[in-house]
């Protein structure tokens, strides 16, 4: 490690910060998403009775960290990702720390680079969400284990089981990440190389088990009811295989080995127990939850819940260019991996970019500047699966966690709510029509997410009380706002 730390470090330093600000704090100011609402939402109602369609979205004790911001800093959005950007830096220092002991010592910047090179790296610093902690929380973990395994000091040992009983409290669909401890020290155990004998393990495993028993008991309370929470299709095999980042420790392997027949210099041998380690911290999520998907036919295949494996395929990416990586080379492939991840990450389409394409914050403003006053009628379906009848009404109260939207970034207008379905929305819209809500006045909107606004715009366009209307969609992002008015 003192070769980390020397001072011609410098330029990887340099690149460092500028992968760190361009790349994460460009972004910060701009709108919530979808989840972030939810965030926002939580944190300024906790245990609001709303949530009763949906119990599992305040579990997280990650929610503790944008309070103490909203407490500190007031309600901005920077101050709502700030515990996420955190969390990344701890993460990134995390895994490089572990490739330094799994890997090679000169091995930690590169797999940084390689990290910041994942395009969910860099969301999830910046993401008012959970998974940035969830990320920190299983690479501190696994480091503990490691130094544990290696050492077998009793205060590692501790450190170890709190930051595993910690990973599935901060989401609950984190739980095929406990399959990478269990791997990992089986492994080590097996080979006898390590001075913790499986007496020790028990115990410690046994301690984790306990402290994890209250949350498995939630788990399997909320998972009767995980089918009205699906958002996503079952994954196909291509989706499973593209979700995974296998490009990055391929390119990085066969860059590797294309240097490695030029020079034919010799690199040094990565242990299997290491290769267990990586493989299974890179692969597990995403196993786990394709095969819980495919066997319940309750997809969760999505990147964000993925996200907790991009340390480990960060990782395994340098495993596979240190097969055929020489120690002198280490330094100049760190440089060529920053300036990769700055090319293929940076947006460089523009010089202002957003943090996710959905811009609440700029739609809710347009339907402010078109409805500046409680005289214009604002259909707003609700963008949540959860809004359906029973829980969806037609005098459904707000602020409610179904129109999330609508607390974050408040609108003037008179409100007319619709539920997430289009089906079952239309009695309601009817009754909008025929009652002549809409069309007393000389415009009216329609504010939502992109698909559910343009099919409510063509329903509207259809009935006969809309014939001397015409209507306009402005874009932000996924979120459109449809303005009619009266010819």
């Amino acid at each position: 490690m003192k070769e980390y730390l020397k001072a011609r470090e410098w330029p990887l330093w340099t690149l460092l910060a500028v992968c760190i600000a361009r790349l994460w704090l460009i972004p910060l100011p701009s709108s919530f998403w979808l989840d972030e609402l939810v965030t926002a939402f939580v944190v300024k109602h906790p245990g609001h009775a709303s949530f009763a369609v949906a119990p599992q979205v305040p579990q997280s004790i990650y929610y503790w960290l944008p309070r103490a911001m909203l407490t500190l800093f007031g309600q901005s959005e920077v101050s709502f990702r700030i515990p996420s950007l955190l969390a990344m830096g701890i993460t990134l220092w995390l895994v490089s720390l572990l490739a330094a002991r799994l890997i090679h010592p000169a091995a930690g910047w590169f797999a940084v680079f390689a990290a910041l090179s994942l395009r969910g790296i860099h969301y999830n610093a910046v993401d008012a969400r959970p998974y940035a902690l969830g990320m920190m929380m299983a690479v501190a973990s696994l480091y503990f284990l490691v130094r544990w395994l290696d050492s077998a000091r009793w205060t590692d040992a501790a450190l170890f089981v709190v930051a595993a009983a910690l990973v599935w409290r901060v989401h609950l669909i984190y739980w095929p990440y406990y399959a990478v401890p269990a791997i990992y020290a089986t492994a080590e155990l097996a080979k006898n190389d390590t001075p913790v004998r499986w007496p020790q393990w028990t115990l410690v495993a046994g301690t984790t088990a306990l402290a994890l028993l209250p949350q498995a008991t939630t788990a399997l309370r909320l998972v009767h009811g995980a089918q009205f929470h699906v958002i996503v299709p079952l994954p196909t095999l291509h989706v499973f295989e593209h979700e995974l980042h296998w490009n990055v420790p391929l390119l990085c392997g066969t860059a590797a080995w294309a240097a490695w027949l030029w020079h034919r210099r010799r690199s040094d041998k990565i242990q299997s127990s290491a290769w267990i380690l990586i493989l299974s911290s890179w692969l597990c999520q995403p196993v786990g939850l394709y095969l819980y998907s495919v066997l319940t036919g309750n997809s969760v295949y999505t990147a964000r819940y993925l996200s907790i494996m991009l340390p480990g395929a960060a990782l395994a990416a340098t495993a596979c260019i240190a097969v055929f990586l020489p120690a002198a080379g280490w330094r100049i492939a760190a440089v060529i991996m920053a300036i990769a991840a700055l090319i293929f990450q940076g947006h460089w389409d523009t010089l202002w970019f957003r943090h996710d394409i959905s811009d609440w914050r700029g739609a809710a403003a347009e339907v402010n500047r078109f409805a500046p006053d409680a005289a214009t009628p604002i259909v707003v379906p609700s963008p949540f699966i959860e809004a359906r009848p029973p829980a969806w009404t037609g005098d459904y109260p707000l602020p409610g966690f179904l129109y999330a939207e609508l607390d974050r970034y408040p609108i003037a207008g008179r409100l007319f709510l619709l539920p997430f379905d289009n089906s079952d929305g239309i009695p309601r819209a009817i009754e909008f029509v025929g009652s002549g809500s809409l069309t007393r006045t000389g415009k009216w909107a329609i504010y939502g997410q992109g698909p559910q606004v343009r099919a409510w715009r063509d329903w509207f366009s259809r009935q006969p009380e809309m014939a001397a209307w015409r209507s306009s969609i402005r874009e932000f992002g996924d979120v459109d706002v449809a303005e009619f008015q009266r010819e």
